[in-house]
């Protein structure tokens, strides 16, 4: 009898062996952490279609970040990343989540708790910070529990290969006679042994990663395009476009001729600020996506009664003013670029609070937003500043969605602080010792005036330009006061009047312009204004904390 030995099933892929194989297997691991991550957040992101864009815990974070880190963090990231402070923080969030999960994934290789606690700590924090938020509603929480649920799925199976887990099979395993395994086990050796990976308990199965990675990969591509798609439910911007905007009993004024210098001077900011050029400065990560058929004004507290208001009522108002007013934003520097105008339609806010008996014992009007936000505004200042409105237009359009729509508060004269509350859903009549609003419990000032200030726009900083005459130009302000004169000192000689454009309106920026005879040379450039009731702006260098900057702005150019 001739007997025949079969040959030995193929060895294992165990790839490069000793200190090579040890490194492979660590950046495998770390890689797994970081598709474990992906996945989770893709999962989450998709779950968040359900309980709303702002639950999704990379948003839930971040909005937790910008409410509690220290006010110089803030100051500190909108002068350097200006109006995309929030880009930037959602971008270090990935970052850290990203260098976190590596982490967890090169702990995990050796000690599979490490792991699992790791990711559920990742999901209680996204959880946690969801339902802290002011709006969170009841299952605020589920998006980060199921996608860390998902997640440490994702890095079991992800380091299965990485550990020697059992991807033998033979014949028999093929034909599904293991009975005894888990069915789970077996459905992915199975699915292994039909796409030919073979391996054994103390190999590295880099075929077997590669598989489950590209897997890994596909879910979160899915779940997270499918979560960005399904999230889209929730925008506004159709319901926005149908609405007509209605024609304002008080239209603003007409704009004199030479109103606008930069239509004859290069290099000034223009007059008006169109939507998409206007500055953006808040906390919100997610802009509020407000229906007009479901969007309610609540005024309670020391009115004569509760009300509430839709958006037809507001609209359909037969007092409706139009308005050219100039904004700024407390955070802006000395010579910064968080101011802009606009022609803003809305209702006159001093009539709307008189109608419905705003008591005289309210020093302060807590302004609420639909995400949570509290402005405080003084109440004398809603009632007495004649410009004060309930804004619903802009430029002609219905409000940006970024920008407050439906509904936002204008006081001419305040910084947005304390005054421009956007997405606004809520107005409580009440006083400033009963109620810090969010940026006083900051230690930012309860009232905030806006401060005489002046720019210079051209020519830019550091530039170099042909010796001549050259226009010094720009922009100053000082809203429900205006401006009546600007003043530029080159070097250190006199100060020279400026030309101002011609007036418009004491709540609109008024730009202003000095031709000058420039000798070859290096030159320093300083401009200061005086408002229209006589207040010069000061040279005191202050930072915009607590109540807004002051100083001069004074650059170096270079004539040649």
């Amino acid at each position: 009898m001739t007997t025949t030995e079969q040959a030995p099933a193929p060895a294992a892929d165990t790839g490069p062996a000793g200190r090579g194989g040890r490194w492979l297997r660590r950046v495998l691991a770390a890689l797994a952490g970081l598709l474990s991550a992906a996945v989770a957040l893709g999962v989450a992101h998709l779950v968040a279609a359900g309980t709303g864009p702002s639950t999704a815990p990379v948003i839930a974070v971040g909005d937790t970040v910008i409410t509690k880190v220290p006010e110089s963090v803030k100051q500190f990231a909108i002068e350097t990343f200006g109006e995309n402070d929030k880009i930037a923080l959602v971008a270090g969030t990935l970052v850290v989540v990203a260098i976190y999960a590596m982490v967890l994934g090169l702990l995990a290789l050796r000690w599979r708790p490490v792991g699992v606690v790791g990711v559920a700590l990742f999901g209680i924090v996204g959880a946690l910070a969801a339902v802290s938020r002011p709006a969170a509603e009841g299952l605020a929480w589920l998006p980060s529990v199921v996608g860390a649920v998902i997640g440490i799925v994702a890095l079991l199976l992800l380091l299965r290969p990485l550990t020697g887990a059992r991807t033998s099979y033979s014949a028999d395993a093929a034909a599904g006679r293991h009975r005894d395994e888990p069915a789970g086990e077996g459905v992915v050796d199975r699915l292994r042994a039909a796409l030919g990976t073979s391996g054994d308990r103390k190999g590295l199965d880099r075929r077997g990663f590669f598989l489950a990675g590209g897997a890994a990969l596909g879910v979160a591509a899915v779940t997270g395009g499918g979560g960005y798609l399904l999230q889209r439910r929730f925008d506004v911007s159709e319901a926005r476009a149908d609405l007509t905007l209605p024609t304002p009993a008080s239209p603003a004024p007409r704009l004199p001729a030479g109103a606008d210098l930069a239509e004859t001077v290069d290099g000034v900011t223009p007059l008006m600020t169109r939507n998409a050029d206007f500055y953006r400065v808040d906390t919100a990560i997610t802009v509020p996506q407000i229906r007009p058929s479901e969007y309610e004004l609540t005024l309670t507290g020391s009115f004569d009664r509760r009300t509430t208001f839709s958006l037809e009522d507001l609209y359909g108002r037969d007092d409706l003013i139009e308005r050219d007013i100039t904004l700024t934003c407390v955070s802006n520097e000395v010579g910064g670029k968080l101011a802009g105008t606009a022609r803003w339609i809305g209702v006159p806010l001093g009539a709307f609070l008189r109608e419905n008996g705003v008591s005289a014992d309210s020093d302060q009007l807590v302004c609420r937003s639909s995400d949570g936000m509290t402005i405080g505004a003084p109440t004398r200042s809603a009632l007495e500043v004649e410009d004060a409105m309930l804004a619903i237009g802009m430029n002609g359009e219905p409000l940006p969605v970024e920008h407050g729509f439906p509904v936002r508060m204008i006081i001419p004269g305040l910084y947005g602080y304390v005054s421009a509350c956007k997405w606004l859903v809520g107005i409580e009549a009440t006083t400033f010792d009963a109620f810090d609003a969010y940026w006083v419990e900051r230690d930012w000032a309860a009232e905030a005036p806006i401060k005489v200030a002046s720019r210079i726009d051209t020519p830019a900083a550091l530039r170099r330009f042909p010796a001549g005459r050259v226009p010094i130009a720009g922009v100053a302000w000082a809203q429900t006061r205006g401006i009546g004169s600007v003043e530029v000192r080159v070097d250190d000689g006199d100060w020279m009047e400026a030309e101002l454009a011609p007036a418009v309106d004491a709540d609109l920026w008024r730009q202003w312009v000095l031709p000058h005879d420039f000798a070859p040379g290096s030159y320093q450039l300083t401009v200061r204004a005086t408002s229209a009731d006589g207040e010069t702006q000061t040279a005191d260098r202050a930072t915009p904390f607590p109540s807004g900057s002051t100083g001069l702005h004074s650059i170096r150019v270079t004539a040649t």
